[in-house]
């Protein structure tokens, strides 16, 4: 596996040594060891997560301002475009974000750490999205940051999304809040 840089940090692209021939591949998903030595975090993960979308849902920007929450996240059937956007008030890149396609072609994997919020667009009908979090789901501590604030300019990479389109949302992620008006970390 090798961890490739983004414009934060922090936030890290794996990308796992993929197996293949005419039977099918194999892969090292997850290893620990691996895992702290391309991050150098020591972590624990205590939930793993599944989700499955039609394209043009868009899940996000969620975080959870305590008991936040680190997140491994990665694409075992379609595609989605992956988004980390730095809540973390003394960073150097606060308010900042990263993106990156994971598919299950290309198998990668997106790094995020706790003090950012996380979303992701899905560009392909029947996407299964795995995650696996550092700390459990407290939905009194969860927070939704708009996915189309402004202030952030976060390109999302569908042509569609015009006045009179936009991505299919949940009745919370309709309830975001701008990142001026939003709960973040100190």
């Amino acid at each position: 596996m090798q961890a490739i840089q983004t414009a934060i940090p922090d936030v890290l692209i794996l990308e796992p040594k993929v197996f293949g021939d005419d039977r099918g591949f194999f892969f090292e998903s997850f290893n620990q060891r691996t895992f702290e030595q391309l991050t150098g975090v020591k972590t624990q993960f205590v939930q793993d997560n599944h989700s499955k979308s039609a394209a043009n849902v868009l899940r996000g920007l969620h975080y959870q301002i305590q008991q936040p929450q680190g997140k491994l996240v990665r694409v075992v059937a379609g595609e989605v475009f992956d988004v980390a956007v730095d809540l973390r008030k003394q960073s150097k890149t606060f308010g900042q974000w990263v993106g990156a396609v994971l598919s299950a072609e290309n198998k990668r994997q997106m790094w995020v750490p706790e003090g950012f919020a996380h979303g992701f667009l899905v560009l392909k009908d029947n996407t299964e999205f795995l995650y696996k979090t550092t700390d459990y789901y407290a939905p009194q501590h969860e927070r939704c940051i708009r996915w189309d604030d402004p202030s952030l300019a976060i390109k999302w990479p569908m042509s569609a999304l015009t006045d009179y389109f936009s991505p299919a949302l949940s009745a919370k992620d309709q309830l975001g809040l701008s990142l001026a008006d939003a709960d973040v970390f100190e």
